[in-house]
């Protein structure tokens, strides 16, 4: 059985097999701005070593599976978005640990 689209993704297609959309590029000035941005956000030039407890690491080690991410690439992104201030935590499935952790944040 087909699925029927919503109405307005048949309006979007049907505006579309008309021709009736066009790609924008950018402009090379904008594409070049847009590069330089990203090198200089992505440019990884210093070493940190952080110690963490086992039950920790391995909390952020099944953070990074759920997420596909290496958990140092993880690690690396949430203290980014820490510092820019766009941190934000999403649920995970993972909920407590044998280190009993959890239970005694509830506790106290």
């Amino acid at each position: 059985m087909k699925k029927r689209r919503p109405s307005y993704e048949e309006q979007i297609a049907k505006e579309y097999e008309k021709g009736r959309f066009k790609s924008v590029a950018p402009s090379k000035s904008e594409l070049n701005r847009f590069k330089d941005a990203a090198r200089a956000t992505f440019i990884k030039n210093r070493r940190v070593n952080v110690r963490l407890s086992s039950p920790d690491l391995m909390d952020i080690q099944t953070r990074a599976a759920e997420e596909g991410v290496p958990y140092q690439t993880l690690i690396a992104s949430v203290l980014h978005k820490f510092v820019t201030g766009r941190f934000t935590e999403n649920s995970s499935r993972l909920t407590t640990r044998s280190s009993g952790r959890a239970k005694r944040r509830r506790a106290a």
